[in-house]
């Protein structure tokens, strides 16, 4: 893992966190237009263009100027696009409709009620002219799922939830079902009688298992049964049918080594593990991840497609779409040093050519390879990591950073990071660990998380840190911790009950009293902390856990901490409120501990706005360097 000594250009802040020239593109059901996301007053709206560009120029169809863009979804109707879109960081999701025989009429709102929040919407090919949605526009805890004609904005309440929902399933052929939390904090899919509006067990998942529900699960398109990841009776997570009459599963694919990809459960902008037809919505593939992405073919015509697919790019297959008939594509690559590369594919003829790349000012030679490594814990289990080492620079002795992912149901993957390209660049190694908790890696490794955010889990970044100075890359004297969310929670337990190992530390929107950020979670989001924040946080209800919370609480052993702290937040952050960041800091600024604070107005649970993010880089670029010696930014 050496390096040759070269010289490497010193690349801008704004060069990793700009908007892409374009992205998330994705072809029309009848295979003539391509759809995309791309700047419009420096916010990202959909654009739509002729899939024979040269037949016309591409069209700026949404016009947000606030907010961008993230989310699209193409209707049976080539008239009709659907976009989701919220408000400054509140989480009030709302569906708007564009006419894209007349797109200087304007977005029209579907879900105009104020505060409601949109979940789940999907189009289905056995209900043409439809959308299926979840809304909360009833009681903000609660998503009735809803029917959407999307012709007429009419909005028909098809189940009100009673309480205990956490998704829905609409088969076409009538019939509901439910995936429920339990008292126990167990999964349910039942059966919803629509004559007494009740629900009725058809299979019961264990809660420990499945941290953040049943994930991933897709109706088949008979609505007999579901596809979803499961690992009763192993290891891994695995694909099984499971029949909506009797509950029980059949093994449909599986991999040896690999758990089934369910990061779009917690990430939606991210691909789905299953891969549809366009036209019959049968199963034609299925993604597995390690270190990298594995798709396994299940359909002969999609085998062949994929084969050809698979020699485009050296990145890992990303967002997939086709024309109905299957035989035109659209499809993005992942890849750690070139995001985005997106191509046109013709299974027909065969033919192939690039649309665009996503960062095409990024040069990829002069960005910094992610490689997937394995480092031992203490007590044994092995944690599955990514260090990325500066280029240029010699690996031995340098100041490195910490990277913690959130969660703590999520990962850590390869692939494109402006945050890891941005410290590699300013010559820092860059270390990114999946500790015990993080999902995709069996049962096991996932259970070995329980109960242990400031214990084991800690632990394990601890032993990543020793690891990385006893390989030799790191500087001992020269370690941050850097973390949004959960990972801003781990940065702050690192600096409050390791205060000896780091130097410096940024947390991004991070928790600081587990008692009082479960107290404060939003309504619509507490079937989550059901089963996963109580899982692996405790729960404030119970008098022996309650207890228990401070103790693993960043805000109370603030009296050991000494090290340099940035703590990021957004103002309407409502899921870490504003209050959580402010009551650490008063704390340690009365303690003599050096504290700087960025708050932004316009911002929730993660940032959205270019220039927001782009002057928060900058400010870390600047606190990281004046604490462990980096190049940062002069501008």
């Amino acid at each position: 893992m050496s390096a040759i000594p070269r010289e490497v250009p010193r690349l801008a802040v704004e060069e990793f966190f700009g908007a892409p020239s374009r992205v998330g593109a994705s072809i029309s059901p009848d295979g003539t237009r391509i759809a995309y996301l791309a700047p419009w007053r420096e916010r990202l709206n959909v654009w739509v263009e002729s899939v024979d560009a040269e037949d016309e120029e591409a069209r700026c169809v949404t016009a947000d100027e606030n907010r961008s863009v993230l989310a699209y979804h193409w209707s049976d109707d080539p008239r009709w696009l659907l976009y989701e879109q919220g408000g400054d960081g509140e989480e009030n999701w709302h569906l708007y409709r564009v006419d894209l025989e007349n797109p200087e009429a304007g977005a029209v709102d579907l879900t105009p009620s104020p505060g409601v929040t949109v979940m789940d919407c999907e189009t289905t090919v056995t209900r043409p002219g439809k959308a299926i949605l979840s809304v909360n526009r009833r009681n903000p805890a609660d998503f009735d799922l809803c029917e959407l004609d999307i012709a007429t904005g009419e909005l028909t309440v098809l189940a009100q939830n009673p309480g205990h929902v956490a998704g829905w399933l609409c088969p076409p052929g009538g019939g509901l079902f439910a995936q429920t939390w339990t008292d126990d904090g167990d999964i349910e899919l039942a059966r919803w009688d629509t004559g007494t509006e009740t629900l009725r067990p058809v299979a019961t998942f264990d809660g420990g298992e499945c941290p953040l529900g049943i994930q991933p699960i897709q109706l088949t398109p008979d609505g007999t049964g579901v596809w979803l990841g499961s690992g009763r009776g192993a290891d891994r997570t695995r694909l099984v049918r499971l029949d909506l009459a009797t509950g029980e599963e059949t093994v449909v694919d599986s991999h040896p080594t690999l758990d089934l990809d369910a990061r779009s459960a917690v990430f939606p902008t991210l691909a789905s593990p299953f891969i549809r037809d366009r036209y019959t919505g049968e199963l034609i593939g299925v993604r597995y991840l390690g270190g990298r992405q594995v798709i396994h073919a299940l359909d002969p015509h999609f085998a062949a497609v994929l084969e050809n697919l698979e020699m485009l790019s050296e990145g890992d297959l990303s967002d997939v779409s086709s024309d109905a008939g299957g035989q035109r594509w659209v499809v993005s690559f992942t890849h750690d040093r070139d995001p985005g590369v997106t191509y046109y594919y013709d299974h027909t003829t065969g033919h192939s050519r690039l649309l665009f790349r996503s960062f095409p000012h990024l040069d990829p030679g002069v960005l910094a390879p992610m490689t997937p490594v394995t480092i031992p814990s203490r007590d044994g289990l092995d944690l599955p990591s990514y260090l990325t080492l500066p280029p240029g620079t010699e690996p031995a002795g340098l100041p490195m950073v910490l990277l913690v992912h959130g969660g703590p149901g999520a990962r850590d993957h390869w692939g494109f990071n402006p945050v890891v390209q941005l410290l590699a660049n300013r010559g820092y190694a860059v270390l990114q660990v999946n500790f015990r908790g993080s999902t995709g890696f069996g049962k096991a490794f996932l259970e070995a998380g329980t109960g242990e955010p400031a214990g084991k889990t800690h632990g394990d970044l601890i032993d990543a840190v020793e690891w990385a100075v006893d390989q030799g890359y790191a500087d001992r004297d020269r370690v941050a911790v850097f973390g949004g969310s959960h990972g801003g929670y781990a940065a702050l337990i690192g600096v409050t009950f390791t205060p000896d190992v780091f130097a410096a530390a940024i947390d991004l929107c991070g928790i600081s009293n587990l008692v009082a950020f479960l107290r404060t979670v939003p309504e619509f989001a507490t079937p989550q902390p059901a089963g996963n924040q109580h899982l692996f946080a405790g729960n404030p209800d119970g008098p022996e856990q309650k207890a228990d919370m401070p103790a693993r609480s960043p805000v109370s052993p603030v009296g050991k901490s000494r090290t340099p702290l940035m703590v990021v937040q957004g103002r309407n952050d409502v899921r870490v409120v504003k209050a959580e960041a402010e009551q650490i800091i008063d704390v340690l600024r009365t303690r003599g501990v050096e504290v700087e604070y960025v708050v932004k107005d316009n911002e929730g649970h993660g940032f959205a706005n270019p220039a927001n993010t782009i002057d928060i880089y900058r400010a870390a670029d600047r606190f990281l360097a004046r604490h462990l010696g980096g190049r940062p930014d002069t501008e």
